[in-house]
């Protein structure tokens, strides 16, 4: 338990830990309310998800200042993973978010304790990008019609009543836009203030004044009072946990790579190395606290953990305040969230949402890498077109990006050297370059040896032998190459035999010692009089230049 590891608590810590834990508190509450409403829950477990997974997470992630909650794209991948299978806010609809929470905090848990969240990083930023993106237009999507008026319609809804003349809710569009700017000012020049809990005070005031939900308003309604009491789902057949199995993956890689996000600036600014694995058991165990309430997949909100970090949060004792405040709330401020319009809870999520679409980083990706910017609007457009079943933007965008790398592997770089005026060797082509020695074909291989990358440099020696007539002598500058597998093993034998069986000098410079042991174990690096073998690349060149006045072999 990290938590094992805390500072003793003194008066001045108290003080700012206090301070960064309440802000916090005061933003997470009306943000969890609105972000269950993104997923079809129930509201009130968008504060029961505020409470215990942050407890837990706090007690048991080595990062310590991390906002564990409700967020925005986990809430909107509970929402479209169940839209098809039933009808959001009902028992059924509860029970498989609970499902949903339980197998991701599982699957982050084993994925944690077994030390594989490196496996987690084939998520690369490209695809996140393309994601977050898509994710973000689909969220704003969902809030505009309540922003706008047209409270519990769709978008098509929403299009179809004004071209049929139905008026929308002016009060609602002037609560939501309202508090759009209202938020945006706070956000702009007042960022220590806790704006949001403010805001929606603020609104439920003037709602109630207007008596809003008289009138016929949509307004949050009653929320339990009261602690989160434990809860287990009902069961479901086996089709639907494995229905619910792939929305789960891909909770786990979104909601780890949010976290990545935040904890690797948590911990540059602490000075520490980010503990991943602890972080996923952290996190996982996080989840399992918020499906055993009830509640939805919770997960580090990087806004938040901003404001934590901003506000002088120093230790995991700013959470436990947060969590206090949490507590307090539930048990007895809920009746003043009666009367908040629920316009301005889509007001909070689509602030929220409207930092994360950034259209500018796909021209950024582009001309940068034009198959990688390629691989973000693909997954990009595959989210928007897939939804609700957005996970398939995840899925696809890896598997893109797995085949570029594949790609790129089964292609290695490989260039015949010539001995630049710097003294380095480069690309004799690129450069225009004189060759090495007249009748020697000195290459270089910019890659592993291995089942990917060695029938390419096979071919590319043969493919000298066969073209050029009077070849005499190979050599191979092997530093690049830290790493030979059994499949490279054989291919390196095949050049091998290939070379002498046709009278040609195979020379191998810069070989490193995990490579040089594995092709020794093999037999592979024995002398003979047509393979000579140097440490180093000058001293390879020394030998090379006596190329030109060695007759070729007999």
């Amino acid at each position: 338990m990290p938590c094992l590891a805390w500072p003793r608590p003194s008066r001045g810590l108290l003080q700012s830990e206090a301070i960064a834990g309440i802000t916090v508190a005061l933003m997470v509450i009306p943000q969890g309310v609105a972000y269950a409403a993104l997923a079809g829950m129930p509201l009130v477990t968008g504060v029961y998800a505020a409470l215990w997974p942050a407890l837990v997470a706090v007690l048991f992630s080595s990062s310590q200042r991390l906002s564990v909650g409700p967020t925005a794209l986990t809430s909107l991948l509970v929402g479209a993973s169940l839209a098809p299978l039933a009808v959001a806010g009902s028992a059924e609809w509860v029970a498989m978010a609970v499902w949903l929470t339980l197998l991701s905090g599982g699957i982050q848990i084993l994925i944690g304790a077994g030390r594989f969240g490196w496996v987690l990083r084939l998520v690369n930023s490209p695809v996140l990008t393309g994601f977050t993106q898509g994710a973000a237009i689909l969220i704003a999507i969902s809030q505009l019609p309540a922003l706008l008026g047209f409270t519990g319609r769709t978008l098509l809804q929403m299009l179809e009543g004004l071209r049929g003349g139905t008026p929308p809710d002016w009060t609602a569009m002037a609560f939501g836009l309202g508090s759009m700017a209202v938020l945006w000012a706070g956000k702009r020049w007042l960022p220590r203030v806790p704006t949001t809990m403010a805001l929606v005070a603020a609104a439920s005031a003037l709602s109630w004044a207007l008596s809003y939900a008289l009138l016929g308003g949509a307004v949050v309604g009653a929320l339990p009072s009261g602690l989160p009491s434990f809860y287990w789902p009902s069961g479901v057949a086996l089709s639907t946990l494995g229905a619910l199995l792939l929305p789960a993956l891909t909770i786990t890689l979104v909601s780890f790579l949010e976290t990545a996000s935040s904890a690797k600036i948590d911990n540059a600014r602490a000075g520490t190395l980010w503990n991943e694995n602890q972080d996923l058991i952290g996190q996982g165990l996080a989840k399992v606290a918020s499906g055993l309430t009830g509640a939805f997949p919770t997960s580090s909100s990087f806004s938040r953990s901003a404001i934590t970090l901003y506000a002088g949060a120093q230790t995991g004792w700013a959470t436990l305040f947060s969590v206090l405040v949490v507590a307090i709330s539930l048990l007895w401020l809920m009746p003043m969230l009666y009367h908040v319009p629920q316009a301005v809870l889509a007001a909070v999520v689509m602030t929220a949402i409207l930092g994360l679409i950034k259209p500018r980083s796909f021209a950024v990706l582009w001309r940068v890498s034009r198959v990688e910017g390629g691989i973000a609007f693909a997954t990009f457009a595959l989210t928007i077109a897939t939804a609700p079943s957005i996970y398939w933007g995840v899925l696809g965008g890896l598997l893109a990006s797995l085949a570029n790398y594949m790609y790129r592997h089964l292609h290695p770089r490989i260039i015949e050297v010539g001995l630049h005026g710097d003294g380095s060797l480069r690309d004799r082509h690129l450069w225009q370059l004189p060759p090495l020695a007249p009748q020697l074909y000195a290459l270089r291989m910019d890659a592993e040896l291995d089942f990917a990358s060695a029938p390419t440099l096979e071919r590319a020696i043969a493919e000298a032998l066969a073209g050029r007539t009077g070849l005499t002598d190979v050599c191979l500058f092997a530093q690049p190459i830290n790493r030979v597998d059994i499949t490279g093993a054989e291919v390196f034998g095949s050049i091998r035999r290939m070379l002498e069986g046709k009278g040609v000098r195979f020379h191998l410079s810069g070989l490193k010692l995990p490579a040089q042991q594995l092709l020794d174990r093999a037999g592979l690096l024995a002398p003979g009089p047509l393979f000579c073998s140097y440490r180093t690349d000058a001293e390879a060149l020394a030998a090379l230049g006596h190329v030109r006045r060695s007759p070729p072999p007999a």
